[in-house]
């Protein structure tokens, strides 16, 4: 009986591990090509992928996330 669940939650944990896999290749294939045309294009690839709420830079971005989390433990 306990041999059963077994194989039943492998199968599930395969399809699980089949679907993150085709989500992340298919994500993977969207942003190469992007940064393809970008760079075909001569545009910085970058400023078409805006940060948070809208920051042009890493830095700025990293700078509201931080602020972020630091509102929410306060």
């Amino acid at each position: 009986m306990a041999h059963e669940n077994v194989e039943v939650l492998t199968t599930q944990r395969d399809g699980a591990r089949e679907g993150f896999l085709g989500i992340y290749v298919a994500m993977f294939i969207v942003f190469l090509m992007l940064a393809l045309a970008s760079l075909l294009f001569a545009q910085n690839w970058r400023s078409l992928l805006p940060g948070a709420e809208g920051a042009r830079s890493v830095l700025d971005g990293v700078k509201s996330a931080v602020y972020t989390v630091m509102s929410q433990l306060s």
